[in-house]
């Protein structure tokens, strides 16, 4: 797959014209083949839930008709696969569950945040996103609090938090522990994702079959914004939408994750990632 290498990848604030696609994306209107197709047992509470639309997180799978493989998105200059410089996934320890804290010989610092776990189920889109895809792998990163990417963001070079891979399971799923990323100039709140055939191809950064991003519902976002250390992302999100995002813009059905949970305890996003 074709990645962005830009000569001035340090400048995470141009954050837009970094992540803008350069692949045409594949979309079917009327998808609603997405998020919470295998739900989750969570924290919840009153104002815990959030789905994109009626339909979103419903736990219903979807017929062949409606089951498309996840949108082709821009890893951006930030991925740490070996495709823009540094490349993390042969590092000994990327492979956790819980990916706040930095591995290895890095400096050893820790995300802070609000809590959040992440969940994506890997399934088939062949088969109507009705069959698991076990022993697959997932590669997940995203920003910090302060909006900055590990190994690449000034300050942030030599810590590799908020990266890991794990192997789907039988229910093709694949579970990390994280904190909730902030908003940076010019991009909605995100996650990346690369999936892979097996965890082998995973850490050997080889055979990458998708590269994706998931999306925060925008409630969830203020509720974790109004709170310490997400300063910036408050300001950030005000002139931000899904609509007018420039990954998200021509649609986002099948990437915005069903949310549970609260600040107090921490959130859970589920996304189903149909390949």
């Amino acid at each position: 797959m074709h990645r962005h290498h830009d000569d001035e990848a340090h400048e995470h604030d141009r954050g837009l014209s970094h992540d803008l696609p350069l692949l045409a994306r594949r979309r079917m209107i009327g998808l609603m083949a997405g998020v919470g197709l295998i739900p989750l047992a969570g924290c919840t509470s009153e104002d815990d839930t959030s789905a994109a639309g009626s339909s979103k997180g419903s736990g219903a799978s979807a017929s062949p008709a409606e089951c498309a493989t996840i949108p082709d998105e821009t890893a951006g200059p930030f991925p740490g696969d070996g495709s823009n410089g540094v490349n993390v996934l042969k590092e000994s320890g990327v492979v956790r569950s819980d990916i706040t804290k930095s591995f290895g010989d890095s400096a050893g610092g820790t995300a802070e945040g609000v809590p959040l776990t992440v969940t994506l189920t890997v399934v088939d889109a062949a088969s109507g996103c009705g069959t698991p895809k076990e022993g697959a792998a997932v590669y997940i990163w995203h920003c910090d609090r302060a909006g900055d990417y590990s190994l690449y963001s000034e300050g942030v070079t030599d810590e590799n938090y908020l990266r890991g891979v794990q192997e789907t399971d039988g229910l093709g799923q694949v579970t990390f522990t994280s904190i909730f990323p902030g908003c940076y100039s010019g991009r909605w709140p995100h996650i990346h994702f690369e999936v892979y055939g097996s965890l082998a191809d995973a850490t050997a950064a080889t055979s990458l079959t998708n590269t994706s991003q998931l999306a925060f519902p925008k409630d969830v976002c203020d509720r974790v914004y109004a709170t310490d250390g997400y300063a910036e992302s408050v300001r950030n999100l005000t002139s931000l939408s899904l609509e007018t995002d420039g990954i998200f813009s021509d649609g986002y059905d099948q990437q915005l994750a069903a949310m549970k949970g609260s600040v107090a305890d921490g959130y859970t996003a589920t996304l189903t990632v149909p390949v």
